[in-house]
């Protein structure tokens, strides 16, 4: 089809505005029956996910007890996930780094899927399966915590992660859809939302923030100013 041109005083040819979109698009008032059931069933399916997590409530709040003592320790929180759950991990160590919605002063929290040249590189020169493995073994230490989120809990990239972290006694906690699955049991802890994948990964949104609101109470009991942290003037 020829486009429409039209001539500006320039004497540029410009392709000639789009009619106006009507103010009410037809059909925008009516959702047909099986598309608003499928809606509602989703909606419905969250309801598992959470009361999946209300039964792990206790270990939510011990893992932000023990994430608020670490860091302030001067240890670190390196998290990873694929895909959806990447983007979980991030919304973490967002927190930590930043905050939460309280003011504190900011924790050492890593993303290592966000490290992009670092990921193109080793899935470039060693594979994927080792894109947070080798991660690990360069910023984790003794004592630090290394979080892995996966829906199914058998992604191999995760779970040499897991193994590497064993190796260098950092503490690994996995969150996870229905389990038991091969991250929970490779990893010394784990909270597993027994829901359908997309609700499970709805789930573990609410659950880091459960986590952050005992991480923050655990911090503001200590009451640490910003300056003189232990540890926090360097990694040896």
């Amino acid at each position: 089809m020829t486009p429409d041109w039209s001539l500006r005083d320039a004497g540029l040819r410009t392709l000639a505005a789009p009619p106006p979109l009507p103010s009410v698009l037809p059909g925008s008032g009516f959702v047909d029956p099986a598309t608003a059931d499928v809606v509602q069933a989703h909606l419905d399916n969250v309801v598992p996910a959470l009361d999946s997590l209300r039964r792990q409530s206790g270990r939510l709040a011990a893992w932000g007890v023990e994430l608020a003592q670490r860091l302030l320790r001067g240890q670190r929180l390196l998290a990873a996930g694929n895909g959806g759950s990447a983007a979980e991990a991030q919304h973490l160590t967002a927190e930590l780094v930043g905050r939460f919605d309280g003011e504190r002063v900011p924790f050492s929290a890593i993303s290592l899927h966000a490290e992009s040249s670092a990921v193109t590189a080793i899935a470039n020169d060693y594979g994927y399966d080792d894109v947070f493995a080798r991660q690990v073994r360069a910023h984790g230490r003794s004592g630090d915590v290394l979080m892995l989120l996966s829906t199914s809990g058998k992604s191999p990239n995760l779970l040499r992660a897991a193994e590497v972290a064993a190796r260098l006694n950092i503490t690994t906690w996995a969150l996870t859809g229905a389990g038991p699955n091969p991250l929970s049991e490779a990893c010394d802890e784990a909270v597993m939302i027994d829901a359908l994948n997309a609700n499970a990964q709805e789930g573990h949104l609410i659950a880091l923030h459960a986590m952050c609101r005992a991480f923050d109470l655990e911090v503001g009991r200590r009451s640490v100013p910003d300056a003189g942290l232990p540890g926090r003037g360097g990694r040896a």
